[in-house]
């Protein structure tokens, strides 16, 4: 019922107060709905009727399948509207032809922007070809006069002065061609807190409002000052003896996350409001100081499609494959190898869905949220334990008469000992974290803290936890702003300062390295100068999973490492590393554990956790301030866990379960049918 929003009827004339609001009957409702279908009737007559002689020609590239969402609902209202249709991909658009567009469509442009300012990898020739075209004298600047566009950017304003820049950049090149832009450039914001009306969402649904609205009035082109025609190399470097300013940008400024041209001489007519226009006037109103939710009704439904369980508004939980894995008794995972935990008793959660990077490997194909600080309304630390606990113990409580499930594990995992604060995002985020580890430690819970080192004042200030990770997925900075794509654009300074920092930590620390081959697995001399600067207890190294095709991320299967090479990795890191040696491996997480020399006590490994101890330990330290180290805590490794042994890390009090046999299909030339071990 959007369209309610553009009826003068109810955007003016009738505005209830908040206590005559409360009076409005269902009959009322019914009304309303009834004056809403009629004249949206009504605008669609208009529309049909101004838009006679053209069609609606929608362009669209895509990444990640939200621009190609967003033009096929746009074609869906036009063809309602009456009006012929077409949506075209510009991965197989031939832009030579956008020339047929003139004088016989309107056509509109939702396009994305990409990392670091680039356009999708769909765009890319579309992209480049305009931007030569725009300021090559062959074409003439009056190549595109009499089409009339639009131009509709989706982007997250936490990346700057890169936000919609693809958007920007092909709405100035169509105006140089003389395109008529019947709309201002529009920026769609996926930041929730930064974005005019909350999401991603609802601001490309607000542009509709405007769009249908222009076409309903009659289009009347913008008056603004063409931008000047940017000279050609050549001319302007023999003007100026070898000095080329031909390449200059025109200036542009930004006003409440919407693009204006400084040449423009007017602003839009007063009765028509543009969405740009509509900025300053959200960002005076009263509520506009109320905080929004992380989670949108969007990413919601996207986490829970994935099972996931939303606790409040920025927190989550999901049961880990390997907890219903040893709810049937057929293993656990690495940290059981590793570490002695029990995986039917651990919950895997996390108090910040968001996250300050988009990582290349992400096991969420980057559903979840994203920003650099917190700026979301903002749950109790108790809210959030208790609620992730409640519908942790629920999905647990659905695996009763399952086949195969053990009774007897059903009630030891309704009593939850570990919690893994690694399901998504960034917890360390959470403003409260502190309070949020503080609870689980109260109800005998240890925690296992994973952060993507980009909060390096967070985990200076952390009190104990169990074991503090830090991931480092690249030891250069080229190499981690190709696969952490983080948001920062100090990531590298907050990446080594969280290292140093990590080396002042009391408690087990953790090294995470996620190995992804022709990315970072050639880097073990950069790697070793980073472990030297934080001094971690362990380096975790793990072949990155591979979670089937992503738009969103380009790794395929060749990507993924062997175990074998996953073990020679860690024997030639360990060569560079005087005081570390490989202890223990998990074959079928393809995980692999180097552990610091102190935890090898006459020659045998020592990397399990004594729980009760540490729970102790921690509680000391809540009431004297008693700090305690690593080495306090510790319990000898069994055999089965270290490497080399024939066990491989997998418990022999589970039963192995092997699938039964699929059939064979060639995967990067391998056959999946019968791969060797990863």
């Amino acid at each position: 019922m959007l369209f309610l929003l553009d009826m003068p009827v109810l955007s003016k004339s009738f505005r209830p107060s908040k206590s005559s609001a409360t009076l409005v009957t269902g009959a009322a409702a019914l009304a309303l709905i009834f004056l809403g279908v009629k004249y949206w009737k009504h605008r669609k007559r208009q529309v049909a009727s101004a838009c006679t002689d053209k069609g609606l020609t929608i362009f669209y590239s895509t990444q990640k399948g939200q621009s190609k969402a967003f033009a096929h609902e746009l074609e869906t209202e036009g063809t309602a509207a009456g009006l012929q249709t077409l949506v075209l991909d510009l991965s197989t658009f031939e832009p030579e032809a956008l020339v047929e567009q003139v004088n016989k469509n309107y056509c509109v442009f939702v396009i994305p922007t990409y990392t670091d300012g680039f356009p999708a990898n769909d765009c890319k020739w579309f992209y480049t070809w305009l931007g030569e075209a725009a300021t090559d004298f062959r074409y003439g600047s009056s190549y595109l006069q009499g089409l009339q566009y639009c131009v509709v950017g989706l982007g997250n304003s936490l990346y700057g002065s890169n936000f919609c820049k693809v958007a920007k950049n092909i709405d100035e090149w169509l105006s140089l061609m003389s395109a008529e832009s019947f709309l201002d450039v529009t920026l769609c914001d996926e930041d929730v807190a930064s974005s005019l009306h909350g999401s991603l969402q609802k601001d490309f649904t607000q542009w509709k409002l405007q769009f249908w609205s222009t076409l309903a009035h009659g289009y009347k082109p913008r008056r603004r000052k063409k931008p000047k025609r940017k000279k050609a190399v050549k001319s302007s470097c023999e003007k100026k003896a070898g000095t080329c300013s031909c390449r200059s940008n025109d200036t542009q400024t930004e006003t409440a996350g919407n693009c204006y041209n400084s040449s423009d001489d007017e602003q839009p007519p007063e009765p028509l409001m543009d969405l740009e226009d509509m900025g300053p006037a959200l960002v005076n109103d009263d509520t506009s100081s109320v905080l929004r939710e992380m989670v949108t009704p969007t990413i919601r439904k996207s986490l829970e499609k994935q099972g996931y369980k939303i606790v409040g508004t920025h927190s989550g939980v999901k049961l880990c494959r390997w907890t219903k894995s040893m709810l049937r008794g057929r293993g656990g995972c690495y940290k059981h190898t590793f570490y002695g935990i029990e995986s039917h008793r651990c919950m895997e959660t996390t108090p910040s869905l968001a996250c300050a990077n988009k990582c290349v490997f992400c096991w969420r194909h980057h559903t979840n949220p994203v920003g650099t600080e917190w700026k979301w309304k903002m749950d109790s630390a108790e809210e959030i334990v208790q609620g992730a606990l409640d519908n942790h113990r629920n999905m647990i409580n659905q695996f009763k008469g399952v086949p195969g499930v053990k009774p007897d594990k059903i009630m030891e995992g309704m009593a939850v000992q570990h919690c893994a604060l690694s399901l998504v995002g960034e917890p360390i985020m959470y403003p409260e974290i502190n309070k949020f580890v503080d609870l689980l430690h109260s109800q005998n819970i240890s925690s296992f803290l994973v952060t993507n080192a980009q909060f390096p004042d967070a985990i200076r200030d952390m009190r104990p936890v169990t074991q503090l990770y830090v991931s480092v997925d690249a030891s250069t900075k080229e190499s981690l702003k190709k696969i952490d794509r983080p948001l920062f654009v100090d990531f590298w300074e907050r990446f080594i300062d969280s290292l140093r920092h990590l080396k002042n930590k009391g408690q087990r620390t953790v090294y995470r390295l996620t190995l992804v081959k022709s990315f970072n697995t050639e880097e073990l001399d950069e790697y070793a100068r980073l472990v030297s600067l934080g001094e971690p207890d362990f380096i975790e190294v793990k072949g990155v999973t591979f979670c089937g095709d992503s738009k969103a991320s380009d790794l395929t299967m060749k990507n993924v490492p062997w175990h074998h090479e996953v073990v020679n990795f860690c024997q030639q890191l360990c060569e560079r590393l005087p005081g570390y040696a490989v202890s223990c491996e998990h074959e079928h997480s393809n995980c692999v554990l180097i552990s610091h020399n102190k935890f090898y006590v006459e020659n045998e490994w020592w990397t399990w956790i004594d729980y009760e101890k540490f729970h102790k330990l921690t509680q000391k330290f809540m009431d004297t301030g008693v700090t305690f180290g690593s080495s306090d805590y510790m319990v000898k490794t069994p055999s089965w866990a270290v490497i080399g042994s024939d066990e491989r890390g997998f418990d022999p009090q589970e039963t192995r379960f092997h699938r039964k046999k699929q059939a064979s299909k060639h995967i990067e030339g391998v056959l999946s049918g019968s791969p060797p071990t990863r």
